[in-house]
C-alpha cells in the first residue's frame, strides 16, 4: 500500500504537466485556427467544418465581399477598415450560429457554410445582406459601404467540393458586385462575372477557382 502511494505520488507531478502541456497545445491550436483581427476562423479552420457540413444535401455556401473597402482604408485609414472588419465578421457569425461555420478567407472576404432546414436561405439572406449594411456602432459617420453576398445550394450541384462551390459562389458575387444587386444566387450552370473571366476588374482575368485546400 505504502508503495503504490509512493509511485502515484511520485507520477502526480509527471501527470499534472502533461496535462498542461496538452491544455496548452490545444489552445495554440485553437489560436491558430482563428483570425486575430475578426475572431473567425482561418482559411484552414473554416475550411475543416466546412467540408463536414457539406455532408448535409441542405448545406448552403455563401462567399461575402465587402465593398469599396480598398477606398475605405485608403480614405479613413486601417483602424477604420479593422472597425468595419470586425463588425462584418461579428454580424455574419450571428447569422451563421454554433450550427454553421464562418470563417476569414483573407483580407475583406469572409466565407459561410449554412444548413438550410427550411428551404429559407434566399430570405435569410435578403435580411442578412442588410443587416450587414448597417451602420457600424463608434464608426466614423462618413463610411458607408454595403457587402454583395454570393450563395449556392451543394444540393445543386451534386459531388462537387468545397474549393468547387466556393468557386461558384464567388462568380455569383462578384456578378452581384458588379451589377451592384447585393446579392445573388449561382445557377446551375457556369456563371461569369464579365467577359474576360473571373473577377478580372478587381483580380486580373482568371478562370480558376479559389485555392482552398481540402482537409483529410
Amino acid at each position: 500500500m505504502i508503495t503504490l502511494l509512493t509511485a502515484l505520488a511520485t507520477a502526480a507531478p509527471l501527470l499534472a504537466g502533461w496535462a498542461l502541456h496538452a491544455l496548452w497545445l490545444r489552445r495554440r491550436l485553437h489560436t491558430a485556427r482563428r483570425d486575430p483581427l475578426t475572431g473567425l476562423r482561418t482559411r484552414e479552420g473554416f475550411t475543416r467544418r466546412a467540408t463536414s457540413l457539406l455532408r448535409d444535401e441542405r448545406a448552403v455556401v455563401v462567399l461575402a465581399d465587402v465593398d469599396r473597402f480598398k477606398h475605405i482604408n485608403d480614405r479613413y485609414g486601417h483602424a477604420a477598415g479593422d472597425v468595419l472588419l470586425k463588425a462584418t465578421a461579428q454580424r455574419l457569425a450571428h447569422y451563421v450560429g454554433p450550427a454553421g461555420v464562418a470563417g476569414r478567407l483573407g483580407g475583406d472576404e469572409f466565407a459561410a457554410v449554412v444548413i438550410d432546414r427550411n428551404g429559407t436561405a434566399a430570405d435569410l439572406l435578403a435580411v442578412l445582406h442588410g443587416v450587414l449594411a448597417r451602420p457600424v456602432d463608434g464608426q466614423t459617420p462618413d463610411v458607408h459601404t454595403t457587402v454583395s453576398l454570393g450563395w449556392v445550394r451543394a444540393a445543386d450541384h451534386p459531388g462537387e467540393d468545397l474549393s468547387r462551390l466556393l468557386g461558384r459562389a464567388d462568380e455569383a458575387m462578384y456578378a452581384a458586385k458588379q451589377a451592384r444587386a447585393g446579392i445573388r444566387r449561382a445557377g446551375l450552370g457556369r456563371l461569369f462575372a464579365t467577359v474576360a473571366g473571373r473577377r478580372s476588374g478587381r483580380r486580373g482575368a482568371r478562370t480558376d477557382v479559389p485555392p482552398v485546400g481540402m482537409a483529410a
